[in-house]
């Protein structure tokens, strides 16, 4: 009797670690699953955030796209056309001006030591082969000056005096174009300002009446033409302030090195 009362005792027991076992395997299995359902929901939202992100920006530019081209239709597109070819043409002026001043650049206390060194070494006519084998305004001053050595320093000085002149002309050239479009962008901007408010007075006149809705058009033409001008002025007066402001370092430092070359030859006379 004992040996089956133990014998149920044990069973129990057996069945009670077993239900125990079951259960908690279940309830790990469950939490498994909902981290793995948390982790997919989490890779869709994040996805769907990227994709409305990418769609917000292309909805952005192509609205500015968008609303860029109204502006110029809105303000008259034969008119704004014209404000368009003055910031083109502008523009080319401008680009073609920074490459040909930042390719006129030059180091000149490098070009001081070549052309001492070719003195020393092979005398004028190698000092002339460094001037004409480096690019920029100062080699060409160093070349017209080392070419008219042997009619003495004065008529040297003076040749690197005249065509310094040149090269300074060379280096403005073309500046003056660029300052009409930025005069005439304002202007056309202007013009179109008096032109809408024209157009506002004559719907006023037809109609007989002062209405809002009748001034509106012409008012907002005149002030999109006035601010479209303004922009282009801006943009290409940026563009003539760093011109203007390379062609001083250009010819300060062309003044500089004429004056080192002058002292050069000196030595190299006396020297000789």
């Amino acid at each position: 009797m004992k040996r089956l009362f133990a014998l149920i005792a044990i069973s129990g027991m057996l069945l009670f670690v077993g239900s125990n076992t079951v259960v908690a395997q279940d309830q790990a299995e469950g939490a498994a699953e909902q981290a793995v359902d948390s982790t997919a929901t989490e890779q869709v939202d994040l996805a769907a955030d990227t994709e409305e992100a990418a769609a917000a920006q292309a909805e952005e530019g192509k609205s500015f796209h968008n609303e860029l081209k109204k502006q110029f239709i809105d303000g008259g597109p034969a008119f704004m056309s014209f404000v368009l070819i003055a910031l083109i043409l502008g523009l080319a002026f401008a680009i073609e001006r920074v490459l040909y001043l930042n390719m006129a650049t030059t180091n000149t206390k490098k070009l001081l030591a070549n052309v001492e060194e070719a003195l020393e070494n092979g005398g004028v006519e190698a000092a002339k082969d460094v001037c004409r084998n480096t690019r920029g305004p100062v080699a060409s001053i160093f070349y017209q000056g080392l070419d008219r050595m042997e009619h003495g320093i004065d008529v040297v000085e003076k040749s690197i005096i005249s065509y310094g002149g040149v090269q300074a002309g060379l280096l403005e050239r073309n500046l003056s174009w660029l300052a009409l479009f930025i005069a005439l962008a304002p202007m056309l901007g202007f013009m179109g300002t008096v032109i809408g408010m024209i157009a506002a007075f004559n719907a006023i006149e037809i109609a007989g009446d002062i209405s809002p809705t009748l001034v509106a058009g012409g008012i907002k033409v005149a002030l999109i033409t006035t601010v479209s001008g303004l922009v282009v002025a801006i943009i290409l007066q940026i563009f003539y302030n760093y011109c203007v402001s390379k062609i001083d370092s250009i010819v300060n430092n062309m003044e500089d090195a004429s004056i080192s070359l002058l002292d050069l030859l000196v030595k190299h006379n006396l020297k000789k």
